[in-house]
């Protein structure tokens, strides 16, 4: 949008699930807005098959990460000379592994969080800056050899899927699989060919595929999408699963999408299964209209970071206390990023909220303003400065 400002170009901007943003800027004039209201070919909808996870435990119809619901689907498929699409947004064997006796679990030495198990490399992996470390046959802490795999990642998925049904093909899609372009459209290819049955993946798969044998499609953990903690969640929860559902009925086939989650009367679930993309986005738009949050004002966030932490705390004081001269009550902050390490430095944010109709030519001068000042002192040199409008 900002190209076709300077070049005078035109811009069309083409989504079955549009950011909240651009919706409010074609219902109030900004944008002119188009809508197709039928697949293409006249293809049919998927059927959405919510599969409780707490139920499917409770009468033990759940086998590792999957519900009955969603194995019997994938054999209806699979019985058809059709294909399955398994959808788990982490890659990896498993999220992190954990000593049962004392609690203890791999971390990064340079970011703060756990280390990824990759079972293929027996490695374990930051998925922040790339460090890697050989799987732990024994806790370094209490000599434990209860290591234990927590959660699932595609890599897990796909040794699974292969476990269930070994008569089937299984190919995964994910950052592991795909570090080349070649490696990606042989993998593609092969699906897209029928030499593959089902197709293990993160949300690389939900990126405009059309394939014409895909009728089951199967959400593994809804939970992990719907629980992150950012105002746009519900949001980018409800386009990404619409976007992975939109992979299965691409032709006239009956077609089922399961998605498995521990939540099923979460509104945004309950607008998956109806399709309805606008009473999403009437709910959504009239809470961030309540609380203040884009479109209905700008959210800007400066990021400060630095290796030193008390050096980078100070300078995150300094700063916010200078921006609440400039800005008063519209200033949130400082905390910790978060992702509070990372590649060996610390991270601090400040959020400053500005509400529509106020004018950010204004806004923009006096941040400008405080960035100077903190340049200007020598106290804080070591600290970088890096701001973002509306891009949480």
């Amino acid at each position: 949008v900002v190209m076709s400002r300077i070049y005078g170009a035109k811009v069309v901007l083409g989504s079955a699930t549009p950011s909240l943003e651009s919706l409010y800027n074609a219902t109030t004039g900004k944008y002119a807005y188009v809508e197709l209201t039928e697949r293409w070919g006249e293809a049919v909808l998927p059927e959405v098959i919510i599969s409780d996870t707490i139920r499917a435990v409770k009468r033990n119809e759940r086998k590792t990460h999957f519900n009955l619901e969603l194995l019997q689907n994938i054999n209806r498929s699979l019985s058809a000379g059709e294909q399955a699409i398994l959808f788990q947004n982490r890659r990896g064997y498993a999220p992190y592994i954990q000593c049962r006796t004392c609690g203890y679990s791999p971390r990064c030495p340079h970011c703060n969080v756990t280390l990824t198990q990759h079972k293929a490399t027996s490695r374990m992996e930051c998925h922040y800056c790339g460090y890697t470390t050989p799987d732990p046959r024994f806790c370094p802490d209490c000599k434990s050899s209860q290591l234990l795999a927590m959660g699932f990642g595609t890599e897990k998925v796909e040794e699974e899927v292969t476990r269930l049904f070994p008569d089937a093909r299984v190919e995964r899609l994910d950052g592991d699989t795909t570090s080349s372009e070649s490696a990606f459209k042989r993998i593609v290819h092969r699906f897209e060919e029928h030499q593959t049955d089902i197709l293990v993946g993160t949300q690389i798969l939900t990126k405009g595929f059309d394939f014409e044998g895909v009728t089951t499609v199967g959400i593994l953990n809804a939970d992990n999408l719907l629980s992150a903690p950012d105002f746009r969640a519900s949001e980018r929860a409800y386009q990404l699963m619409m976007q992975v559902a939109g992979r299965a009925g691409r032709r006239n086939k009956h077609s089922r999408v399961v998605i498995q989650t521990s939540q099923p009367n979460h509104p945004i679930i309950k607008y998956v299964v109806a399709g309805d993309y606008h009473a999403m986005a009437r709910a959504e738009l009239c809470e961030r209209e309540a609380f203040g949050y884009p479109p209905y004002s700008h959210l800007i966030r400066l990021t400060l970071r630095c290796r030193d932490y008390e050096q980078l705390r100070y300078a995150a004081h300094y700063t916010a206390n200078i921006m609440r001269r400039k800005f008063g009550s519209r200033v949130m902050g400082p905390v910790a990023a978060s992702r509070e390490m990372l590649r060996g430095e610390y991270y601090a944010e400040i959020a400053l909220k500005i509400e529509s109709g106020a004018s950010m030519k204004r806004a923009r001068t006096l941040l400008n303003e405080v960035v100077e000042t903190l340049k200007a002192n020598r106290e804080y040199k070591a600290v970088t400065i890096s701001i973002d409008v509306d891009a949480w």
